[in-house]
Parts: structure tokens; sequence; C-alpha cells
């Protein structure tokens, strides 16, 4: 038997199931990240055949790019996914998976676009981009 994840946002109105191994977490910092959740973005890559959406009336998108959109929750404004248009993959938020879940940050990456107000001074591996 497969392991199944849950999550959700906030206030529930948008939840969701994943099926299957979580990729490597990675800490985004790109200027959109950036703005969108107020600090980085942690999220983790799975395919997008291993993701259902359980609620979703509350969940809308964002075009943020013609590269991918962003998925929030309508409701409390929790920031969920971020789906690039040319993969078959989709990354979900850490945050939003119900604990205990195996997720693991391993990574910085778009480190050339990091916020001046907070230090990178981990021992994570570091990307200008990705």
């Amino acid at each position: 038997m497969s392991t199944v994840l849950t999550g959700s946002c906030l206030c529930g109105a948008t939840a969701f199931d994943i099926a299957g191994d979580l990729a490597p977490g990675t800490l985004c910092h790109c200027s959109q990240c950036r703005k969108q959740t107020s600090h980085v973005y942690s999220s983790t890559h799975i395919p997008r055949a291993n993701l259902r959406l359980t609620r979703d009336a509350e969940l809308r998108w964002y075009a943020a790019s013609d590269v991918a959109r962003r998925g929030f929750c309508g409701a409390c404004g929790s920031v969920l996914f971020w789906d690039p248009r040319a993969e078959d993959k989709i990354s979900v938020s850490l945050g939003a998976i119900a604990p205990p879940h195996p997720g693991k940050v391993v990574k910085h990456i778009f480190t050339a676009d990091a916020g001046g107000y907070y230090p990178l001074d981990d021992s994570l591996d570091r990307a200008q981009e990705d």
C-alpha cells in the first residue's frame, strides 16, 4: 500500500491528497515567491498525477508568467501550488502538507534574488537559478 499524504489551506476550503513519495524540497528566493509569501517559498515537486484535489471550490489560479501559474485559496489566501505549464510535475507548498510528513528542504534556488533582509547562512546547497 502506498503512502497518501493529506494537505490543505489554513481554512480547509481547499484540500488535497498526495500519493507516492515527495521530491526533496527547495526554498525559492525569486521575487515572485517572496512577494506572494512575504518571505521564501518552501515546496516539493511531485508528478501531477500524484495530486488529487479533495476540496477545491475556493482554489484560485494566478497566471504569474508564461512559465507557470500559482494556486492559492481564495477564502484564506494560503499559497498552495506552483504549476509549471511545460512540465508533468507540480510544486506543492511543504507547509500545507499535514504533519508528520517526510518532506525535507535540501537546497535554495534563485539565491541571486534573495531579499537583503535575511541571511543565507545554512549548509543547504544553493543555486543562483534553477
